[in-house]
C-alpha cells in the first residue's frame, strides 16, 4: 500500500502555513483602521466610486479591502501548493511560501496608502515569486506521486 512519509523539515512548511494565519489578521485589521477612518459602514464591502475620488480616507480603505480581497482569492491555491510541495521539498517550500507572506504584507502595505499603483513595488512581485514558484513546483511533486504509484 502506498504511504507518505513525513519529511524532515515538515515543521517549516507548517509554520509557514500559520503564518498566513497571522497575515490573515494584519490584514483584517487594517481593513478595519481603514474603514473606521473612512466610514464606510457594515456590510459595504466596498465605498462607490465617486465617494472614493473625493475622499482619500475612503480610497485608502477600498484600496486595503482590495489587498485583502486580493490575497483571500488566492490563499487556498498558495496553501494547497504550499502542503503538497512540502511532503518531497520542504525547504523549498518554506521559502517560498515565506516570500509568498512577507510579499502580501508589503503588498498590503503599498496598497493601503490609497495609491493603487504602490501595490506593484515590491511586493507584489515579490509574492508572486513564492505564489507561482509554489504553483510550478506543487505540479512537478504531483507528477512525481503519480509516476511513484502514490
Amino acid at each position: 500500500m502506498p504511504s507518505i512519509n513525513v519529511p524532515e523539515g515538515y515543521a517549516y512548511v507548517l509554520a509557514v502555513a500559520t503564518a498566513t494565519a497571522f497575515l490573515n489578521t494584519y490584514q483584517v485589521t487594517n481593513t478595519k483602521r481603514a474603514r473606521n477612518a473612512a466610514g464606510v459602514p457594515y456590510p459595504y464591502a466596498y465605498a462607490e466610486k465617486a465617494e472614493a475620488a473625493s475622499n482619500s480616507a475612503v480610497q485608502k480603505f477600498n484600496c486595503a479591502q482590495r489587498a485583502h480581497q486580493n490575497t483571500l482569492e488566492h490563499a487556498p491555491y498558495v496553501l494547497y501548493s504550499l502542503l503538497v510541495t512540502g511532503l518531497k521539498y520542504p525547504y523549498l517550500s518554506a521559502a517560498l511560501g515565506i516570500s509568498w507572506v512577507i510579499g502580501r504584507v508589503l503588498y498590503t502595505r503599498g496598497y493601503s496608502t490609497g495609491e493603487p499603483e504602490k501595490r506593484l513595488q515590491p511586493g507584489w512581485h515579490f509574492s508572486s515569486v513564492g505564489q507561482y514558484g509554489l504553483y510550478l513546483t506543487s505540479a512537478f511533486t504531483t507528477c512525481k506521486f503519480v509516476v511513484e504509484g502514490l
